[in-house]
């Protein structure tokens, strides 16, 4: 197995190369070979993603709440997403499997993909530490668009495209609540970087704003 070429792949030297072989060995091959496989890591690396893919959306979207912020993790830490990154970087090829699970097609088998690159991951952290960590993740998990993984969640998608374009996030006013406690209606206005973008009307706080960033959304032809 070419070290190097993984490395450039990952845009990550190591330092403790017996970390990076220990990554991209898959059960199957340790077991017929006697050699540590990437379980481990996987585990160590699928906590550490999470942690700090939590840190990142608590810090993007200050005003998202527990509920928010879960659904948008759930959609970035998952199988789906790392067997994407790992695919487009071809980490399959350099995975170390087993003569069965080579033959039955393992090396395109998306779980293993997945586990590969939580356990690179975990296998950078072990070697450099969080913040090292994190640079990688930014390369690789964190620079994506994500309002493509947002269903119609507008407010979301306009709090990074306010960030990226005007370097602020949006403000949201309640303007005035009208009508019964059971039937009212929020008026709400947007402002980014106290320049008023938008107004907008729904039955709950969280509609009227998810409203309003949607006018504001196609104000700025983002939509």
């Amino acid at each position: 197995m070419n070290c190097v070429n993984l490395e450039k792949k990952i845009g990550y030297k190591f330092k403790k190369k017996n970390l990076l072989l220990e990554s991209i060995t898959h059960k199957s091959y340790g077991n017929e070979n006697g050699k540590p496989d990437n379980e481990r890591l996987e585990f160590l690396g699928d906590s550490i993603i999470g942690l700090i893919v939590a840190k990142y959306l608590y810090t993007l979207f200050p005003d998202h709440d527990e509920g928010d912020l879960s659904k948008l993790k759930n959609q970035i830490v998952s199988s789906k997403s790392f067997c994407k990154i790992a695919k487009k970087l071809d980490l399959g090829s350099f995975m170390l499997l087993g003569r069965g699970e080579l033959k039955s097609g393992g090396r395109k088998r998306e779980s293993n993909l997945a586990g590969l690159f939580e356990a690179i991951v975990g296998a950078v952290y072990l070697d450099s530490g969080p913040r090292a960590t994190e640079i990688f993740l930014n390369k690789f998990l964190l620079n994506q668009d994500f309002s493509k993984i947002i269903d119609e969640d507008y407010k979301s998608i306009l709090q990074i495209i306010s960030q990226k374009q005007f370097g602020s996030v949006p403000k949201y006013q309640i303007d005035k609540e009208v009508g019964r406690p059971h039937d009212k209606k929020f008026y709400v206005s947007v402002f980014i970087n106290d320049i008023k973008q938008s107004s907008a009307i729904g039955k709950s706080k969280k509609i009227a704003q998810n409203n309003c960033a949607m006018k504001t959304l196609k104000k700025l032809k983002n939509l």
